[in-house]
């Protein structure tokens, strides 16, 4: 089975996703959230960089837990764009 190509509102997402999560791991360290979170270091570094656009839900789950996010504000900050306007699913 081939996965279609991601658009590019998708990869702009897991940009985001990816700069949501730097900033909500403060002064953390990587390595501190992977332990935290169960998830690997290598993913956490993929997730965070957007080179992992579209991350399992629950890894996301598993990120927000260790990063004290409610998933509410995390979902309604990825439905924005950068300019803060409302995207369309």
């Amino acid at each position: 089975m081939v996965r279609p190509p991601l658009t590019p509102e998708e990869r702009e997402r897991g940009r985001r996703l990816g700069a949501l999560l730097r900033e909500a791991r403060g002064t953390r360290t990587p390595a501190e959230v992977s332990a935290a979170s169960g998830v690997s270091l290598e993913a956490l570094r993929k997730i965070e960089s957007g080179r992992v656009p579209t991350p399992a839900f629950f890894t996301v789950a598993a990120l927000a837990h260790a990063l004290d996010l409610p998933l509410d504000r995390l979902t309604e900050q990825l439905g924005r764009s950068a300019d803060g306007t409302a995207l369309t699913a």
